[in-house]
């Protein structure tokens, strides 16, 4: 397993936000964390990456306990964080977004700015435009070419379908089917069951901070009532 997650407890202040949550990431596999807004899918994966480390808990990746090394440290081992605000940096022009990533993590491997403009082409057409002047999902392609850059075995993806037209969803399920072939795994966390479905080989939801079901993403598309008691808006 590239990421094993065993019983970590998360807090903000007093809130007990995760509560005892385990999941885990295979070699090449695309996870999903679902479930409805505010039930913890987001804390998660700020607990993996170390921006809202877990107290308690064993997180291991590539079998190396990594829980409470600064997420810097975690990017250079081969992580990469897309949250779902993207977070480009909103002054530096498509190509300057890029190059930086791979100046500081210094990764070698498959992705590079040619590679990850063959897979979004819109950002080489967009490549000195700068980020603030890109629509809701350019910045999107962005923020995930330029976790690329870093040439991760693992991504967190961050409500990747938030907000999306359904073309440009099309589009997005299409370019993480070609990541995956590249043996770069995938933990997603979003509630649109049915774009999860076309993407993922299994699922865990999400409630009230602890895991209540998982298993293989079709299985949990089939089981209507778990769809209706955790995944209904």
């Amino acid at each position: 397993m590239i990421l094993q997650v065993n019983e970590i407890n998360t807090y903000y202040g007093m809130s007990h936000i995760l509560q005892n949550v385990s999941f885990e990431v295979g070699t090449g596999e695309v996870v999903a964390l679902l479930g409805r807004n505010g039930v913890g899918k987001t804390t998660a994966l700020r607990s993996v990456m170390g921006i809202s480390p877990a107290r308690s808990g064993v997180i291991r990746f590539q079998g190396e306990n990594v829980r409470g090394i600064p997420p810097y440290a975690l990017a250079q081992r081969g992580v990469s964080y897309v949250p779902d605000d993207m977070r480009i940096f909103p002054d530096l022009t498509c190509e300057e977004n890029l190059e930086i990533v791979r100046r500081v993590c210094r990764r070698k491997g498959y992705w590079n700015r040619e590679r990850v403009e063959k897979l979004f082409p819109v950002l080489k057409d967009r490549r000195q435009q700068k980020g603030f002047s890109l629509s809701g999902g350019e910045r999107k392609m962005l923020s995930l070419g330029r976790a690329l850059m870093s040439n991760p075995v693992l991504i967190l993806l961050d409500e990747p379908s938030e907000g999306l037209a359904p073309l440009v969803m099309r589009t997005l399920v299409a370019t993480i089917q070609e990541i995956r072939r590249h043996n770069v795994a995938i933990l997603l966390a979003d509630q649109n069951l049915k774009f999860c479905r076309q993407l993922c080989d299994r699922g865990y939801i999400i409630e009230k901070g602890r895991i209540v079901h998982q298993g293989g993403m079709e299985a949990i598309w089939t089981d209507e009532a778990v769809v209706k008691r955790y995944l209904a808006i």
